[in-house]
C-alpha cells in the first residue's frame, strides 16, 4: 500500500477532535504488510461480464429494527424497506465494535478491530492491513470517490473524489447558499445537542441532501467507467436536529413508548452509571424529553430514507440502477433513550451492537428466510471482492456473502454466530478513581452548547468481547467475568445468567464459540515466508468435519 503525504486541510474538526483525542488532518496512511503476493483462490464468476456499480452506504448510529418492515410501527424508512423487499435484508448483522472508527476500519479492510488494531477512535492512524475495498478495485478500472463522513485512514489522495463531511459541517463548494453556510455554523454552536425546535433551515441545507447531490456529481463525472462510492451520513447520530417537514412527521406523543428507562441501569455496572452522571451533568433532565429526542431521531431517520429514494430515482434515469450493487448498513447504533441514556458508550447492549444491512442490485435475490443468520460489517469487503470476481485480500478475516445473496447453497453452520468486541485496553477504571466529568466535557467553540463525549477513557477502558449464537448472547472480559442473556426473552439483558445453573449448557457452548471465534480471528498478518493456506471465502465451517467444499 502506498504511503500517503500530507493532506490538504480538512473541514473543522469533528467532536473527538475538539477533546484532543486525534485531528481527521492527522491521521497517517494504514501500515501496509508484505503478504499482498499470498492471495486467495479466485471465487465464482461476478454478476455480469461488466464490473458492476457500487455505492456503499453508511449511516452513523443508526439503531436496527426502527423501520415498519422490521416491525417498528411507524413507517420511518419506506424507500430503505422497499429494496429489502426485492432485495437481501440480514436482521441479525452486526457491528464489529459498536464505535465509529474502529467499525468503519472492520467496513473497509473486512478486519476485526484487534487485527487492524484500531480500538478507539483516536487510532486510525494505525490500522494494519495489505488491501481494503478501495486497492481492490482501482486496478478493475474502478472510478472512487467519498461523500460525506470519512472517520477511518482514508485520505483525499486515495479516492478520485472526496467530498468529506463531519456533525458539524461539511464540504461546501466556493460560492455555497448562504442557508448552507449558515447551517453549518449553527451546527456548530449546537454542539451534538438535543435540538426542541425545529432546525431553522431547509432540508436542502442538511448534509444528507447535499451529501446525495455530491453523490450524484460523482457518478456523473465518472462517464462510462464503473464507480466505487462511499455515501456516508452523518446521520442520525447527534447532535439530534432535523428541518421541517421532518421535525414534526413523527410527534412525540406518537412515538412508542420505551420498554426500558433509567431504571433498568440498576442491573448495569459502573460505566454505565457514570455514563449516565455524565449525560446528566452536561444535559441536565434531558431524559425528560426522551419523546422528543426520539421523534427528532427518527423525523433523521425519513430525511435520510428520503435521499436514499432521490438516489435511487437518479440510478434508474440514468438507466444504471440495475447494474448498480446497492449496500446499505451502520456503523453501529444508538441508545434511542433505552436505559435512559443517549448515544451510545457503555457495554454491548442490541440497542448498539446489532445494525441494519440491506443488499440490493445485479445478482442478488430476494429471501426472506435469513432470520438465523449471522453476519457481521467485516462481511461487506469480501462479499464485494467475490462480486466483482476479484481475490479476498490476505488477512481479511470477514465471510463472503455473495452465495447467500444469490440464493445460492451455503453452509448454515458457517453463520450459526457471530463476534464483536468492544475496548482500548488495561483495566477498567471505577469509583476509585474519582474521575471527574469534566474530562469528557468540552465546548466546539466559545459559546456553543456544552458537550459531552460517551466514547472516553472511563467508558472504553478494558476488553469486552461478545458472540451472539441462536437466542444467546455471551460478553466475557479481560478479568474473567461473564454475562450471559437470552436475548429472546431479555433483549435488554437486565437478567445476568452466566452463573444460573439452568444455563450452564448454553453457557459452556457459548464459551466454546466465543474461544473459536477468538482464535480464528487471531491475525494472521504479516504472512512472510510461510504460504498460508486460506479457507475458501474465509467460510472455516465446510472443513470442520467433511474436508474441503468441492472446487
Amino acid at each position: 500500500m502506498p504511503t500517503n503525504s500530507k493532506t490538504p486541510a480538512p473541514p473543522k474538526p469533528d467532536r473527538r477532535d475538539f477533546l484532543r483525542l486525534a485531528s481527521l488532518s492527522a491521521l497517517a496512511p494504514a501500515l501496509s504488510s508484505s503478504a499482498e503476493a499470498n492471495s486467495q483462490a479466485a471465487p465464482p464468476t461476478p454478476p455480469s461480464s461488466v464490473h458492476p456499480n457500487i455505492i456503499v452506504i453508511m449511516a452513523d448510529q443508526h439503531q436496527a429494527g426502527l423501520t415498519k418492515r422490521s416491525g417498528f410501527p411507524l413507517d420511518t424508512m419506506p424507500t430503505l424497506d422497499r429494496l429489502a423487499e426485492t432485495g437481501v435484508s440480514f436482521d441479525r448483522a452486526y457491528a464489529c465494535a459498536p464505535l465509529c472508527v474502529p467499525s468503519r476500519v472492520s467496513l473497509l479492510t473486512g478486519r476485526w478491530p484487534h487485527a487492524h488494531r484500531v480500538r478507539q477512535n483516536s487510532a486510525a492512524n494505525d490500522a494494519v492491513f495489505t488491501k481494503d475495498i478501495f486497492d481492490v478495485v482501482k486496478p478493475l478500472g474502478y472510478r472512487t470517490g467519498l461523500a460525506g463522513k470519512n472517520h477511518s485512514y482514508l485520505k483525499p489522495e486515495k479516492l478520485d473524489f472526496w467530498r468529506q463531511y463531519t456533525h458539524l459541517n461539511g464540504w461546501q463548494p466556493k460560492n455555497p447558499s448562504k442557508e448552507v453556510a449558515a447551517f453549518d455554523q449553527w451546527l456548530v454552536m449546537e454542539n451534538f445537542a438535543i435540538e426542541p425546535k425545529p432546525a431553522p433551515f431547509p432540508a436542502e441545507a442538511q448534509h444528507p441532501y447535499r451529501i446525495v447531490s455530491d453523490g450524484i456529481d460523482f457518478i456523473q463525472s465518472s462517464g462510462s467507467r464503473p464507480f466505487a462510492l462511499w455515501m456516508s451520513f452523518p446521520e442520525p447520530h447527534n447532535p439530534y436536529q432535523v428541518s421541517e417537514p421532518y421535525f414534526s412527521m413523527f410527534p412525540p406523543d406518537q412515538v412508542p413508548q420505551r420498554k426500558v428507562g433509567p431504571e433498568a441501569l440498576a442491573q448495569k455496572g459502573f460505566k454505565w452509571h457514570w455514563l449516565r452522571g455524565l449525560e446528566e451533568d452536561a444535559s441536565p433532565g434531558y431524559d425528560s424529553e426522551w419523546r422528543r429526542t426520539r421523534s427528532n431521531y427518527l423525523g433523521m431517520l425519513r430525511l435520510i430514507d428520503d435521499q436514499l429514494k432521490r438516489l435511487v430515482d437518479f440510478l434508474e434515469e440514468k438507466g444504471i440502477r440495475d447494474n448498480t450493487l446497492i449496500v446499505y448498513l451502520s456503523d453501529h447504533g444508538d441508545y434511542f433513550c433505552d436505559y435512559g441514556l443517549i448515544h451510545k458508550g457503555a457495554g454491548m447492549p442490541e440497542d448498539l451492537i446489532r445494525i441494519p444491512m440491506v443488499w440490493s442490485g445485479p445478482g442478488i435475490q430476494h429471501q426472506a428466510d435469513l432470520d438465523d443468520i449471522f453476519v457481521s460489517t467485516a462481511d461487506v469487503m469480501p462479499t464485494l471482492c467475490e462480486a466483482l470476481g476479484a481475490e479476498i485480500p490476505p488477512g481479511a478475516q470477514g465471510r463472503s456473502l455473495w452465495p447467500l445473496l444469490q440464493k445460492r447453497p451455503y453452509p448454515k453452520e458457517e453463520f450459526r454466530s457471530v463476534y464483536s468486541e468492544v475496548g482500548y485496553g488495561g483495566m477498567y477504571y471505577d469509583r476509585d478513581d474519582h474521575v471527574p466529568y469534566s474530562i469528557a466535557e468540552f465546548h466546539s467553540v466559545p459559546g456553543s452548547k456544552l458537550g459531552f463525549d460517551e466514547l472516553d477513557p472511563v467508558t472504553q477502558s478494558g476488553n469486552l468481547k461478545m458472540v451472539r449464537m441462536g437466542d444467546w448472547k455471551l460478553l466475557f472480559d479481560m478479568m474473567g467475568d461473564g454475562e450471559l442473556y437470552n436475548v429472546a426473552s431479555d433483549p435488554y439483558g437486565l437478567k445476568n445468567l452466566f452463573n444460573d445453573p439452568s444455563a450452564s449448557e448454553e453457557r459452556n457452548r457459548l464459551v466454546q464459540e466465543l474461544l473459536t471465534w477468538t482464535i480464528r480471528t487471531q491475525d494472521d498478518l504479516p504472512t512472510a515466508a510461510y504460504k498460508v493456506k486460506w479457507p475458501k471465502r474465509n467460510w472455516y465451517s465446510p472443513y470442520r468435519k467433511t474436508g474441503p467444499p468441492p472446487a
